[in-house]
């Protein structure tokens, strides 16, 4: 699998011909690494409705035909502005919809969410299997001790999570996220993006990986890893 990170919490993951996106958050993200009306898309993932993470889902969706997966209350507010006749897969917390190229289950993470529209859900993180590998994407979170049982189920590869502080947890927090975890690679995100969430990404990474608790991998936006099989 490729992860390419596109800016803030958005990502796209893509492996044997499908791409997958993650809260594409381009318009208005002023570290975006793509327009929005440059990506493809099999399936659109969203951890929650706050605009830097729904972003550009709905617009990309109706460009693709791709399906949209989010909680139950978000995933109707999207399913209503989409229409009819296009998919909107709507789990709820500890949910899995199953795909031809893999799947993606919700958890729990301690954040709000109030979508653009006034609309409100839970927040979610998302444990996506694809191409052989699992990808867990904290969403927005702040540190809690069940962070730890999404890699009880089954090891997971690389761990996407926040460490900008003020809407999540900061970069001290995410150091122990990142033991809980036990992953074997840690990619930073939600950090840098506004200056409420400014982040030292390189003291995080020496953090982490003095302690032993993973590989951190720094990527600019636009740059892409390829999870080691």
């Amino acid at each position: 699998m490729d992860i390419r990170f596109l800016g803030h919490a958005a990502f796209s993951l893509h492996a044997d011909g499908t791409t997958v996106l993650v809260d594409p958050f381009l318009s208005g993200n002023p570290k975006a690494a793509a327009q929005h009306d440059e990506l493809e898309a099999d399936a659109i993932l969203l951890s929650h409705g706050h605009g830097d993470h729904l972003g550009d889902a709905v617009t990309i969706a109706k460009r693709t035909g791709a399906p949209v997966v989010a909680i139950v209350e978000l995933a109707n507010e999207i399913a209503a502005q989409l229409g009819d006749d296009h998919q909107v897969f709507d789990p709820n917390i500890g949910g899995t919809v199953e795909f031809d190229w893999g799947s993606v289950r919700l958890t729990p993470a301690w954040h709000t969410s109030t979508t653009p529209g006034g609309g409100v859900s839970a927040a979610a993180g998302l444990v996506i299997e694809l191409g052989g590998a699992r990808v867990y994407h904290l969403g927005d979170t702040g540190l809690f001790s069940d962070l730890a049982l999404p890699g009880r189920r089954g090891h997971i590869d690389v761990a996407l999570v926040p460490i900008g502080g003020h809407y999540t947890m900061d970069r001290f927090d995410a150091v122990v996220a990142a033991e809980l975890i036990r992953a074997d690679v840690v990619i930073p995100m939600h950090y840098d993006t506004f200056p409420p969430v400014q982040a030292d990404v390189q003291a995080y990474k020496r953090d982490v990986e003095q302690a032993g608790h993973a590989e951190v991998v720094v990527l600019e936006p636009g740059e892409t890893y390829r999870v080691k099989p």
